[in-house]
């Protein structure tokens, strides 16, 4: 795959979740609100670590580079 076809079906991507994320916030309300997300809140400060979150998008980023790139 050449770099310009790269390129643009990135573009393409980020335009769409980009459209998404303006017009359809409610979509993704639960993201980083899943069992496993470590939130913890203090008077001064704030942790928050989204171990659940990060695998689902790990799993997606791995189920779409094997689509796209396989031989």
């Amino acid at each position: 795959m050449s770099v310009g076809k790269l390129l643009t079906m990135l573009g393409i991507a980020i335009a769409i979740i980009g459209l998404v994320l303006t017009y359809l916030p409610g979509l993704f309300g639960w993201f980083g609100k899943l069992p496993g997300d470590i939130h913890i809140q203090d008077d001064k400060k704030s942790i928050f670590i989204p171990i659940t979150s990060m695998i689902i998008i790990s799993l997606l980023f791995t189920l779409l580079a094997n689509l796209f790139f396989r031989k």
